[in-house]
């Protein structure tokens, strides 16, 4: 791998000056993509608390965007062209698609993950036990945790560009509410609940309910319930409100609010072929 992410790098640097259409550049490319789609490697991970990017594996997507040409392929009746072929080798991976949902080769899912009708982009990586719910767009290279709940119609932005940037990321038993909007390198911490219709980017003040303490921007303290809200703001033009995120509820670690209360029959999986 220490090779592979060498010569990507070397591309990456070079890629105005050399031929990315080169038999060696194509299979660097690919191989690092089969990295991705197998999850073998991930553009990003949480350590120590903090979130590593892997540049060198973001500069891969982007190589593969400017390499590909878009290629015809057919979903249902539906005729499509496009540049990333959908994700193959579903059956016998232990995770339940269901008929609508549109996976992207270069994204992983692990066992026991469950997808609706939604879109998963490449680079994204989807936990254990994790419910993809209805019309939920994950963005390319957005990292969801294990056993979250997205909700239906919920939409993770994704961060391909620059290489260096930070994904959405959602950790471990979070449950994100239906319409919420989570983008620009926000995260949601371990175990929060975040209410329907909320949003949230890497500028929103998060605000404790019961201090009115800014808690942070553009992320939610693990083990919380946050909901919309505005605050005033005084302009030249008047008084507005401008969006925020509420904290209304500290919980103990561990304990889940009844809203977040994971459906174990949607998640059961037994021996799954497709």
């Amino acid at each position: 791998m220490t090779t592979l992410q060498t010569e990507i790098e070397e591309l990456w640097e070079r890629r105005d000056e050399v031929s990315l259409d080169s038999a060696e550049a194509v299979a660097a490319v690919d191989a690092a993509i089969e990295l991705l789609d197998t999850g073998r490697a991930r553009v990003s991970e949480l350590v120590d608390g903090e979130i590593l990017v892997h540049e060198w594996l973001k500069a891969s997507i982007l190589l593969l965007y400017k390499q590909a040409q878009p290629q015809l392929s057919q979903f249902g009746p539906f005729e499509c062209a496009d540049k990333i072929p959908l994700k193959s080798q579903i059956a016998g991976s232990g995770v339940q698609v269901s008929p609508g949902a549109v996976i992207r080769r270069g994204s992983y899912q692990e066992p026991g993950v469950v997808v609706m009708p939604s879109h998963i982009g490449i680079g994204s990586y989807v936990g254990e036990g994790t419910l993809v719910d209805s019309w939920v767009g994950i963005g390319s290279c957005a990292q969801i945790g294990r056993n979250v709940h997205l909700s239906g119609g919920v939409g993770l932005g994704g961060m391909i560009e620059p290489p260096m940037a930070k994904p959405v990321v959602i950790e471990d038993d979070a449950f994100i509410g239906a319409r919420s909007m989570v983008y620009s390198g926000a995260r949601v911490g371990e175990g929060a609940l975040l209410g329907a219709g909320s949003l949230l980017t890497d500028t929103i003040p998060v605000i404790d309910a019961a201090t009115g303490e800014e808690l942070s921007r553009g992320f939610v303290p693990p083990w919380t319930v946050a909901v919309p809200a505005s605050r005033p703001r005084e302009f030249a033009g008047g008084t507005f409100g401008l969006p925020c995120l509420l904290v209304i509820k500290h919980l103990k670690k561990g304990e889940r609010h009844d809203k977040a209360k994971l459906n174990d029959v949607v998640r059961t999986q037994p021996k799954l072929t497709l």
